[in-house]
């Protein structure tokens, strides 16, 4: 693959081939407009000036012997003669009578116009530029006045400043040469540097970081390259916290269940504390169990679309459905759970994860409320959402605490949740779920007074 300052090389000498060929071309031009038009201009305007010495009748001797002197003071060869023939004793080169006068040329002598030729000529090396003009008179040739001038070369027109071209465009390409390349430099400096930063990022170097210099394309991808740097630095960051929080809640389980086991094994541990060991150690793998789901559950998150079963659901039924699988918790704890629900209230949705959203907010209401209190659930319509209102007069949330309920395993009493079980997963697979739905999760608590958590979902739209 080429590199960039290659491809640019290639464009700046396809840029000055095309510009030579160019002023190659301009230069023949200017050659062709300019001097050999001058130059036929002046002749013709010289000879018509001699024509009017011409009064008619024959040519006359002292009208040939007038032209010569005129001549004789002139940068153009001149001649006049009565016949083209006689031109040999005049010109240093053969001319061919026929050609030079032919039928269409006597046409337009007889009319009165030059004949303007221009041809090669060996004897001078170069183009030779010829005026034939009239002498007439009655629709009779007398005579002609011929004048002729051999075109200078364009290496000839420039020989004097030709020295002075080839030094300045020597000059001229040295010191664009040098601009150039320190412009491409420049150009592509924060390229390589974006390329440097690359390799290192590439070699898990997630620190790095290119620095913004310009506002063009590349000062773009540079912010570009940054702004990714940063994403994948704080998801790399949170990998490795989700991986050492996830170590450290398997860590807890996997030593009871380890400890006790092998007590039990060896005989450490009496009959009278065996079965509660057992317990312990049950309720330790239940835990664990528990904890892997959810797990799992967070780690489908990009295939959860894909997974998923929507259909047409009861709103109301559903969430009843949720409430009896969690009555029984609630039960322990003397709670009353009070429904008030729309039951005409329909949405689209997948009815096992809508039933997970509703049993993990109620568990976390029945967990944080205090002993023979109360839940309230309702359901209503609002905006073209159906909505689900759970609301506990347990112990609250601290304000520092809210905006982090729905980071994974972010705990606000870590002591109780970890004695009764909770993961700290709950609330972050709710908010995944609801996103899903393209819902939305609305928390609300006053610390010490209780909690309302608020899950939107749209309404099924109506053909």
């Amino acid at each position: 693959m080429k590199k960039i300052s290659s491809k640019l090389w290639l464009l700046m000498v396809l840029f000055l081939s095309a510009t030579i060929i160019f002023m190659y071309i301009f230069t023949n031009f200017l050659y062709e407009q300019l001097y050999v038009e001058d130059t036929k201009s002046t002749m013709i305007e010289t000879g018509e000036k001699l024509q009017t010495k011409y009064s008619g009748g024959k040519v006359s001797d002292e009208l040939i012997s007038d032209i010569e002197q005129f001549a004789a003071y002139s940068n153009l060869e001149i001649f006049a003669v009565r016949n083209p023939r006689e031109l040999s004793a005049c010109v240093p080169f053969d001319i061919d009578y026929d050609a030079l006068i032919g039928p269409d040329e006597r046409k337009q002598l007889l009319s009165g116009n030059a004949v303007t030729k221009i041809g090669y000529e060996e004897r001078f090396d170069r183009q030779i530029i010829s005026i034939i003009l009239p002498f007439t008179d009655q629709n009779r040739l007398e005579g002609i006045l011929y004048i002729y001038f051999p075109l200078a070369k364009i290496s000839e027109l420039a020989k004097e400043e030709v020295i002075l071209l080839i030094t300045g465009a020597i000059m001229f390409l040295l010191v664009a040469g040098f601009f150039v390349y320190q412009g491409m430099r420049k150009i592509l400096l924060p390229l390589e540097t974006l390329q440097h930063a690359v390799k290192q990022m590439t070699a898990g170097d997630y620190n790095v970081r290119v620095n913004v210099s310009v506002n063009d394309e590349i000062g773009h991808l540079s912010s570009a390259f940054n702004q990714m740097a940063d994403a994948i630095q704080q998801d790399d960051e949170v990998q490795k916290s989700f991986l050492a929080t996830v170590s450290h809640e398997l860590r807890t389980p996997i030593s009871y269940v380890k400890g006790y086991s092998e007590a039990i094994q060896k005989g450490i541990i009496d009959e009278a504390k065996r079965d509660e060991a057992i317990r312990l150690i049950e309720k330790e793998a239940t835990r664990m169990e528990r904890l892997t789901n959810e797990l799992m559950q967070l780690a489908r998150k990009e295939d959860s679309q894909a997974e998923s079963y929507f259909d047409m659901l009861v709103f109301a039924e559903t969430i009843r459905d949720a409430i009896r699988l969690v009555q029984q918790k609630a039960n322990k704890k003397n709670i009353q759970i009070d429904q008030q629900l729309n039951e005409e209230i329909i949405v689209i949705g997948d009815e096992e994860k809508l039933k997970q959203v509703f049993i993990n907010i109620l568990e976390n209401a029945i967990h944080y409320s205090t002993d023979h209190s109360s839940i309230r659930v309702e359901s209503s319509i609002v905006d073209s959402y159906a909505v689900l209102t759970i609301t506990d007069y347990g112990i609250g949330i601290p304000p520092e605490d809210l905006p982090h309920v729905t980071e994974r395993f972010y705990r606000v009493n870590k002591a109780r949740s970890r004695s009764d079980g909770g993961s700290g997963l709950g609330l972050s697979i709710v908010e995944q779920i609801v996103k899903q739905h393209k819902g939305k999760l609305k928390i609300k608590s006053i610390l010490d007074e209780g909690t309302v958590v608020s899950v939107m979902f749209p309404l099924m739209e109506e053909e």
